[in-house]
């Protein structure tokens, strides 16, 4: 048998609580299925793993092996689900960053890291392997947080906002989600230009964007209920009606949401895949 996971959150001080939703780590797993897909949460995720000098990387749909990270990577955007091997699982931290919130911190635009899943060595040289040494140096799950907390700290090298991009993502966590042309009638700008700023500081468009907004939605009242009414459920979260709901749903998590049901893991956004 497996251990039981015991999962624990930080929310960084500000600035960092600027850009970071939080840190987390997860120590021990179930196992209870050896592999787990990932649906889009939105955001980008930096995921440390202290247990093995590597992280395996699978194909998004046959979920067999296609190479493998470095045990510190960077998961840019997703609109696509992909898979992680849960044995991979044991002693892992990481950062869960606001939409938009890796800026300060990357050369590189939000926008090339859309769907890629690439060792921290790429963007940050020698600094990534340095950091994950610090960390297994750390002997509390504390320590660790406050290691990784002091070196963002040091890592960033901007805090400039961006007054639109941080309008528009506000007016997108409103219920119902109002619709672009709503957002830029307020800003007072043209469709395209929003679209080219936005896509450029989150990573994707902000239709797609509010689609995946609605589907974690979904995802969080599915975990509150104990009894589901489906109608209750697509509407609001802002879908048109039960195809609208069910052809989303399908298109980023690969099954509907009655086989959701059945298959979800330890968090709303875990698929467990069959072994």
């Amino acid at each position: 048998m497996g251990k039981t996971t015991i999962y624990h959150n930080y929310v960084p001080q500000s600035p960092l609580s600027q850009f970071v939703k939080f840190f987390w780590s997860s120590e021990g797993d179930s196992l209870a299925s050896s592999q787990v897909k990932l649906l889009p949460i939105g955001s980008m995720e930096l995921v440390i793993n202290l247990d093995s000098e590597i992280i395996p990387l699978f194909d998004r749909t046959s979920g067999e092996r296609c190479g493998s990270t470095s045990s510190i990577r960077i998961c840019g955007i997703q609109s696509q689900s992909f898979v992680i091997d849960n044995h991979s699982q044991i002693s892992v931290i990481g950062v869960r960053f606001k939409p938009g919130g890796t800026v300060p911190f990357f050369q590189i635009s939000t926008k090339e890291l859309h769907n890629q899943v690439i060792s921290l060595e790429e963007l940050w040289n020698f600094h990534a392997e340095q950091l994950r040494e610090n960390l297994l140096k750390a002997p509390t799950i504390k320590t660790r947080f406050l290691v990784l907390e002091n070196f963002l700290f040091r890592m960033m090298q901007s805090q400039e906002s961006h007054p639109i991009v941080d309008f528009a993502l506000c007016e997108f966590q409103k219920s119902p989600i109002p619709t672009v042309n709503e957002v830029t009638n307020k800003i007072g700008i043209s469709n395209r230009y929003f679209g080219q700023l936005f896509s450029d500081v989150v990573g994707l468009t902000p239709k797609l964007f509010c689609r995946i907004q609605r589907l974690r939605r979904v995802l969080i009242l599915l975990a509150e209920k104990t009894t589901i009414d489906w109608d209750d459920i697509g509407l609001s979260c802002g879908y048109f009606d039960q195809a609208h709901f069910i052809h989303d749903f399908r298109s980023f998590a690969g099954c509907t949401p009655t086989e959701y049901l059945k298959q979800r893991g330890l968090y709303p956004c875990h698929i467990l895949l069959p072994n």
